[in-house]
């Protein structure tokens, strides 16, 4: 009989990892709370369905509302329901169970102002992940600190029966973090996240009781409850859509030089790209068209200015930028 357990009240909450490129660097909108705890969150509240029919409209309505921010392409993610995601002693009462979106906007100065005023705020989604950024080449984080820490967990006393062997662990490394004769994935962000939790090096695993201390200094920002889990699944997501879907114009003006798509995609996919290599992608995908107008540029002829050829939405299944590994 299950009449004797005690009642738990669940509450379908709405999260939102909103990207933006802002100064060619991709962006996460935050939301910081007036209680003292200096971390970010996410853009989240509750699913009302008096109000809203579905899911999406009630997250449209709710960010247009509070954060004054209009939002493009929208999918949704992943549904976070795990005990503790929300740190409840016990687990009693009310249970969280949060339906995460990815979401992609644009941004301008007089939006900026607007979230100010809300208390929301432009993040690099790199602070949060500082290991994913290879642009400038491998990030020296991986060799100097994460890489030998997961070395020490690897070969460390598993917890209980249950844990993960040495074997099973390293074959996580190598597979996570492009090891030996694996290649780095730029796709595979939620899992690395998830290894660096389990090895106790990010803040959340202390807070979250998964370890007691952290041997070595905290890496990456920390935010609040999963919500850097959430980031990690919306980074990989977005990491893979742009390879078959042209979602990566979500995040560009109407008008934009090929230099500017270049720099927006090596934003989201962590990469530096040969440049003739990717004009040639991008004039052989045949996803952009000349508008006939010019951007002056310093020290330099003008740039030609381009826009999103919408037709090929109806030429091709499967339109996109097939940039890095997979």
């Amino acid at each position: 009989m299950l009449t004797d357990l005690p009642a738990v009240t669940v509450e379908i909450g709405l999260n939102a990892a909103i990207v933006a490129v802002v100064n060619r660097s991709p962006h996460i909108l935050a939301v910081s709370e007036a209680d003292g705890d200096a971390r970010d969150s996410l853009p989240f509240g509750p699913f009302d369905p008096a109000r809203h029919r579905t899911f999406e409209s009630g997250l449209r309505d709710r960010v247009e509302k509070r954060i004054a921010l209009r939002l493009g392409y929208i999918e949704q993610l992943y549904t976070f329901g795990d005990r503790g995601r929300q740190r409840l002693p016990g687990e009693e009462g009310k249970h969280m169970v949060s339906v995460g979106y990815l979401a992609l906007t644009r941004t301008d100065a007089e939006n900026n102002e607007q979230l100010a005023e809300a208390g929301a705020h432009w993040r690099d989604w790199y602070g949060y992940l500082p290991w994913e950024d290879w642009r400038r080449g491998r990030p020296a984080l991986l060799d100097q600190v994460i890489l030998p820490a997961l070395a020490r967990w690897e070969n460390s006393p598993p917890y209980d029966e249950r844990s993960a062997s040495a074997a099973q662990r390293r074959s996580r490394i190598r597979l996570a973090f492009g090891l030996d004769d694996f290649p780095w994935d730029e796709e595979r962000v939620l899992e690395r996240y998830e290894l660096l939790y389990e090895a106790g090096l990010v803040r959340e695993a202390v807070i979250d009781g998964h370890c007691r201390d952290l041997d070595n200094p905290a890496i990456g920002l920390a935010m609040r409850h999963d919500h850097r889990r959430i980031v990690a699944t919306a980074v990989a997501r977005l990491r893979g859509k742009i390879k078959y879907r042209p979602v990566v114009f979500e995040l560009m003006p109407p008008e934009f030089t090929l230099t500017d798509l270049q720099a927006t995609v090596e934003a989201i996919s962590g990469r530096h790209l040969h440049k003739q290599n990717f004009r040639r992608l991008v004039e052989g995908a045949e996803l952009v068209e000349p508008t006939g107008g010019t951007l002056a540029s310093t020290g330099g002829r003008p740039a030609a200015l381009f826009r999103f050829r919408r037709q090929i939405l109806d030429e091709r299944p499967a339109p996109g930028l097939k940039v890095g590994g997979r």
